[in-house]
């Protein structure tokens, strides 16, 4: 019990230590203009097309795509993740989003990624754009896909409100998940 009270101090004491703009966002980076986030997204959209024929599939019948196409996620005992993306609706942008959340626990590590959500219903869509933010988790059914949720994917099993995909992950940090995620509306110049 004392060897986990000791961990627990150091752990806390090492995340207090730290300043907060050591595992803040770059200045430029969180502010991208439009142009950058339009860019970036159709990019990581072509990618994650080429990786995952799933992904490509559902694009043909989703309403609409959120597309997050470079998180950063950091912590030591408590952490954050944050991002921005864009709604599209085939060719067209709809809007911009910021995708941000914070934890605490064991957990030490940085890592990116990015992530897509296919809105395949006009509830989802109508709930992005109507909602002070979503939190993934509260309001519209998401199913985060991995390899076994793909291999059952097919026209007939599409019964969900949102289907997430998270591609091109690098770094170290233990767990991924998009539970407990806000995404909120941004203006973008």
């Amino acid at each position: 019990m004392t060897n986990r009270r000791q961990l627990l101090a150091f752990g806390l004491m090492a995340a207090t230590a730290i300043p907060v703009s050591a595992i803040s966002l770059d200045t430029a980076q969180a502010a991208a203009t439009a142009d950058d986030l339009n860019r970036d997204a159709n990019n990581a959209l072509q990618m994650l097309y080429r990786t995952n024929p799933t992904a490509m599939s559902l694009s043909k019948s989703a309403k609409a795509v959120l597309v997050f196409p470079n998180i950063v996620k950091a912590g030591l005992v408590f952490g954050g993740s944050y991002g921005e993306g864009v709604l599209k609706k085939g060719t067209q942008v709809m809007g911009y989003y910021n995708s941000a959340s914070a934890s605490w626990g064991l957990q030490a590590g940085a890592q990116s990624y990015g992530y897509a959500v296919f809105l395949m219903t006009d509830k989802a869509v109508d709930y992005l754009n109507k909602s002070q933010g979503w939190e993934i988790g509260v309001g519209p059914t998401v199913v985060v896909v991995d390899e076994g949720v793909a291999k059952n994917l097919s026209s007939t099993t599409l019964k969900d409100d949102a289907y997430a995909f998270i591609f091109d992950q690098k770094g170290l940090m233990a767990g991924l998940a998009l539970e407990g995620t806000k995404i909120s509306h941004i203006k973008r110049s």
